[in-house]
């Protein structure tokens, strides 16, 4: 590793964000039932109102994603990540302000704006960081690490929300997410970003490359904006891209849709309400923690990237289908165990998009990535949001509650039967290596 204080600077940084972010995850949908439809157990507009801030979120992260990786490419990563960080702190503090209806709303409308941003975001960069100080070999490792460490925030987080109240919660929260930023600033170093790197996808005579001028050092901001020519390139740089690209779609589809659907279903069939699903997302993050930090390092070098994705999507599709055929309360925390198996699908996928790019391209790679799975991001609410307020209500064509999570599960199964479709090439950094070596001889 290049920069291992660099690393470790910035596994701090995530965590204590996601620890912010994670610890209103139970909360906020008691909070949404309370302001909209109070004294209910099932709201048609809490699930409306959800689907289309998630749709209008991820249009806006299908234009921003690529653009800020693109952007972190050029001026680095730190300067770039201050901006999601700041505006995520914005409407934690307004809830923690007051959770009435028309506080509950302004939540909302800034939570849509800022997220257009954030959500994402952070993530795209940090994996990005990790590409630029982790060699190819260790990167599934180390993206495993990074998203232990997601998950370690979110079982710390979920924890600390089971045992404080709804008022507190939002005030700690916006504590932490400042504190995060502040750390950010002070101690995490940038990555060191060679503006003399060539670009092996945009330099084969196929697609436009935009040239730095070298003796001013001068970026104009307008031509690091990406474009669909850029993306397409990308895309048709190799079959394996192109394939993790499908997988990214149909995993993202599958997250949302389920993100959507989960807790309002449960709320409706169960009752659950917000410590129970903290204990719920307690026993998810602690098994996904332990299989990222520990078995990711000891699976990957032996099994490889492409059968840990595949093996990750099948528990994806068998975790989401047992929620939906649950006839008992104890059956989603059965469901939730499989995500010492189900969190393998994000780090792999991740893995095999940064070995088929060159160094001086992470950001641009995993923002691309990033903005497919925003397409997935609009289309998921769409789908799933109708069904699920529909399924719940007394106008249900039949009697089964979690069709749309069944629905969900399927979106899963088209993502797994692609992953093993997936050609392993070899990284395309290795090979512009080679072949430049052969020139210089």
């Amino acid at each position: 590793m290049k920069n291992l204080s660099g690393l470790s600077h910035l596994f701090a940084t995530v965590f204590l964000h996601y620890y912010a972010v994670f610890m209103v995850v139970p909360a906020i949908t008691d909070v949404t039932m309370a302001a909209i439809c109070p004294g209910e157990n099932e709201c048609s507009l809490a699930i409306y109102l959800t689907g289309f801030q998630q749709t209008i979120i991820g249009v806006g992260s299908l234009v921003m994603m690529p653009l800020v990786g693109n952007l972190s490419d050029k001026y680095g990563r730190k300067p770039l990540l201050a901006l999601p960080m700041a505006l995520a702190i914005i409407p934690l503090a307004t809830l923690a302000y007051s959770r009435t209806r028309y506080f509950f709303y302004a939540y909302y409308v800034l939570k849509t704006l800022t997220s257009i941003i954030c959500d994402g975001s952070i993530n795209c960069l940090a994996l990005a960081y990790v590409a630029d100080n982790v060699a190819e070999g260790r990167r599934a490792t180390a993206f495993g690490v990074l998203s232990g460490i997601g998950s370690s925030a979110f079982v710390c987080g979920t924890f600390s929300s089971r045992f404080l109240s709804t008022d507190s919660t939002f005030k700690v929260s916006a504590s932490v997410a400042f504190v995060s930023l502040v750390y950010m600033k002070v101690f995490l170093q940038d990555s060191i970003v060679d503006q003399n790197l060539s670009t092996p996808i945009l330099s084969n005579g196929k697609c436009r490359v935009d040239v730095v001028d070298k003796s001013t050092k001068k970026v104009q901001v307008f031509k690091t904006m990406p474009s669909l020519e850029d993306m397409s390139c990308l895309l048709r740089s190799s079959v394996t891209f192109t394939q993790a690209a499908v997988v990214a779609f149909f995993s993202n589809l599958t997250d949302v849709g389920l993100h959507a659907s989960l807790m309002y279903y449960l709320k409706a069939k169960f009752h659950f309400n917000k410590d129970q699903f903290a204990d719920l997302m307690v026993i998810s993050g602690v098994a996904g923690t332990f299989s990222q930090l520990i078995l990711l390092p000891i699976l990957a070098p032996l099994l490889g990237e492409g059968k840990l994705l595949s093996l990750g999507l099948f528990f994806t599709c068998a975790h989401t289908i047992l929620y939906s055929i649950a006839w008992s309360s104890w059956v989603p925390y059965a469901a939730s165990m499989f995500s010492i198996l189900f969190v393998f699908t994000q780090p792999c996928m991740r893995t095999i998009v940064s070995k088929q790019v060159g160094s001086s391209e992470q950001g641009k790679a995993q923002g691309c990535i990033s903005g497919i799975g925003s397409i997935a991001n609009v289309i998921s609410p769409l789908l799933f949001s109708p069904l699920t307020a529909l399924f719940l209500s007394e106008r249900a064509p039949f009697d089964f509650p979690g069709f749309s999570i069944m629905c969900v599960g399927f979106a899963s199964m088209v993502a797994l039967i692609q992953s093993m479709m997936i050609r392993m090439e070899p990284p395309i950094a290795e090979e512009k290596a080679h072949n430049s070596d052969y020139a210089e001889a």
